[in-house]
């Protein structure tokens, strides 16, 4: 059966199934003996249908509507519409990051963009004479290397710099984010700055024979903090790629969707952000080995990206793609929708 006929056959159903949970949840409307038998039966029917439609279709579209008619009847049967702490938690261990699995393509463009100006400049400047002076006076990169690029992070207590790093962060995310928008652009040109600026640095140390010293002070909250920017600005790629190809949807439509996903994707930084803030302000400066802080910025770095992509994996199985007012089935609805009928 192929996925128009499988529509126009079952469409009849889920729109009689979403009906059933709507009276079943208004409370001033009581259900009858057979409306209830009704719900639960077309409940397991559709459960059925989505764990087909998922293993024969794998159509986004269709597999999202399902998963909204599934879990709006789950809701209803046994009202676990999600407030208070079980949204944040659900935010967290679902939502965003099936939003970030869903933007897996455009994570690996925003990267490219960042970290191939990064490369050629560091390589540049640490292989060139005349780059090098280019980019600054001797003395100046001297003062850079040995004084100035180190004393930045103990410039301010470490709290108060934790939290101006942490503003700074948000911003310039939302920058990207933002930006995105604007078909591409601005946010394509921030990331390439970003990554050349941090492949500057690497180039200067790298050519004062310092290397060690500049990885022992970036890793530690860089390798989370850029993960996070790369993140973001995918996130505003993805919004200006609805402006531009907005599919089957109305372009409207589109950038309506995608900036839903895309804003889970900010809200859920700014956990990131605090964290690589923290380490900034407190593990980069400190006193510690620099195999200890660099440590600590690789377990960090490994254990975020291993929850998004283990998180995000589970969640896509379950038909999600991260947007705000997806409703999100608890484990009860995805074993039904992976039971044969």
């Amino acid at each position: 059966m192929d996925i128009d006929r499988f529509i126009a056959t079952n469409e009849p159903t889920w729109d009689r199934l979403t009906e059933l949970s709507k009276q079943a949840r208004r409370k001033v409307q009581k259900m009858h003996g057979h409306e209830i038998d009704e719900l639960l039966h077309l409940y397991q029917q559709c459960s059925s249908q989505l764990s087909f439609a998922r293993t024969e279709y794998r159509d986004i579209a269709l597999n999202s509507r399902l998963t909204m008619v599934v879990a709006e009847a789950r809701m209803a049967i046994y009202g676990t519409r999600s407030r208070g702490l079980k949204s944040l938690a659900q935010f967290f261990s679902v939502r965003f990051p099936a939003a970030v699995w869903y933007m897996r393509r455009s994570i690996l463009v925003a990267a490219l963009v960042t970290f191939i100006p990064a490369v050629v400049m560091a390589v540049w400047l640490s292989n060139s004479s005349r780059a090098l002076d280019v980019a600054a006076p001797e003395a100046l990169r001297t003062a850079y290397v040995e004084e100035d690029f180190e004393d930045y992070y103990s410039a301010a207590p470490a709290a108060q710099f934790s939290t101006e790093v942490l503003v700074n962060n948000i911003r310039v995310s939302f920058l990207v984010f933002a930006l995105g928008i604007l078909l591409c652009v601005p946010g394509i040109y921030i990331l390439a700055l970003n990554g050349g600026n941090v492949g500057v640095a690497a180039g200067l140390f790298h050519a004062a024979d310092q290397a060690p010293k500049f990885y022992g002070l970036i890793l530690p909250h860089g390798l989370l903090e850029l993960a996070a920017i790369v993140i973001a600005g995918a996130a505003g790629l993805r919004l200006g790629w609805a402006v531009i190809a907005p599919g089957d949807l109305t372009r409207s439509a589109a950038i309506a969707l995608q900036g839903s996903r895309s804003a889970v994707i900010v809200l859920g930084l700014t956990a990131a952000f605090i964290v690589a803030g923290l380490i900034e302000g407190f593990v980069t400066p400190s006193q510690l080995p620099t195999s200890m802080r660099v440590g600590i910025g690789v377990v960090v770095f490994a254990a975020f990206c291993t929850y998004l992509v283990t998180k995000g994996v589970a969640a896509s199985r379950m038909g999600l793609t991260g947007t705000l007012r997806e409703p999100i089935p608890d484990r009860h609805d995805w074993l039904a929708a992976h039971t044969p009928a």
